[in-house]
């Protein structure tokens, strides 16, 4: 198989809106079942069932199966990677969306999002800035955690230093956002910095999709943290 050919197969994994659907609603990091996606999509679960295969068979998900329940999710981080660098390229959407439930639904993802396993959209790009601003990570040449990053991480935030350092996934990466159009945490420290946020009650998810918003406590810890004004931001 030639690298022509495998890169077709994989476009062609994506090249149906039921498994385009399937695969941004995993997005949200977490394991769906087989019929929680199908409703999602609006598709008999007959149909899922064949589009899940291929999407597992190609190597884009992962499946384990409970009892009668079949569950999916991304296979790893790198197809996560993949979907944003596809929404991305797409660019600003040509039209926007209509009706009042459409127009909040958007308006919160753009504010704040998971992305898969770290923090997206207005929210996520502000703590970047910040992040920066304080010398906690350093821009200059890609995404690199400083030493007084790496020490914040582990002091302020109480993350343990072998969780940041036992993995061969980088430490920082930087992941285009797709409503910001610039760039926002990823890798090993957003991971942790969203699994921080969450264990803190920082955050809080808004209905079933990826969107969040900071929680009372989440606005203080910004400030204290990072000196972010979260209401001047318009995230609180």
């Amino acid at each position: 198989m030639t690298i022509e050919r495998d890169v077709a197969r994989l476009a062609a994994l994506l090249a149906d809106p039921t498994r385009a659907a399937f695969c941004l609603a995993l997005l949200d990091g977490r394991a769906w079942t087989a019929t929680e996606l199908a409703g999602h999509a609006g598709v008999a679960a007959s149909t899922a069932s064949e589009h899940l295969n291929r999407l597992v068979e190609g190597g884009l998900l992962t499946e384990r199966r409970q009892g009668r329940h079949r569950y999916v999710q991304l296979a790893n981080t790198q197809a996560a990677d993949l979907l944003e660098a596809f929404i991305s390229h797409l660019g600003p959407a040509r039209q926007p969306p209509t009706g009042l439930r459409a127009v909040s639904a958007s308006a919160a993802l753009a504010n704040g999002r998971t992305c898969y396993d770290h923090l997206a959209g207005r929210l996520g790009v502000a703590i970047t800035d910040a992040m920066t601003a304080a010398g906690l990570l350093d821009q200059s040449d890609g995404f690199a955690i400083t030493d007084t990053g790496f020490s914040w991480l582990t002091g302020e935030l109480g993350i343990a230093e072998a969780d940041l350092r036992s993995t061969r996934r980088p430490l920082a990466r930087p992941c285009l956002d797709w409503t910001e159009r610039r760039s926002h945490l990823a890798g090993t420290a957003g991971a942790h910095l969203l699994r921080s946020f969450r264990t803190n009650g920082w955050i809080k998810k808004i209905g079933t999709g990826r969107a969040v918003r900071l929680t009372t406590t989440g606005t203080t810890a910004l400030h204290d943290l990072l000196a972010i004004d979260a209401r001047t931001l318009g995230l609180a």
